[in-house]
């Protein structure tokens, strides 16, 4: 990695999303594309998105989605997803928690 590399700008939502989750309890480390958050032993990594590029439905716009961002979500073999909420983020983990039956 470049040593003089700067961090990547964080979406506005973005801080507001991690104290919320950090509030309800989960682990999240930040910086890494965007969020990781931990709950009940599985680990989960979350693309955010501002509102701003939502689409009529509340959709994220493919156009505002990166390149690599839709190759990571096309190859990795974890869990990633490109969210824009908490709301979204807490109810991609209760259907993994119910999945796992945890």
């Amino acid at each position: 990695m470049n040593k003089n590399r700067h961090a990547a700008r964080t979406d506005r939502n973005e801080k507001q999303i991690v104290k919320d989750l950090r509030s309800l309890g989960y682990t999240v480390e930040t910086g890494v594309n965007d969020i990781f958050v931990g709950g009940k032993g599985i680990s989960f990594w979350y693309e955010i998105k501002d509102n701003r590029v939502l689409n009529k439905n509340g959709k994220i716009k493919e156009s505002e989605i990166k390149p690599s961002q839709k190759m990571l979500r096309a190859t990795w073999r974890g869990h990633y997803k490109i969210v824009s909420s908490v709301e979204q983020i807490l109810r991609d983990m209760q259907e993994t928690f119910r999945k796992f039956n945890l």
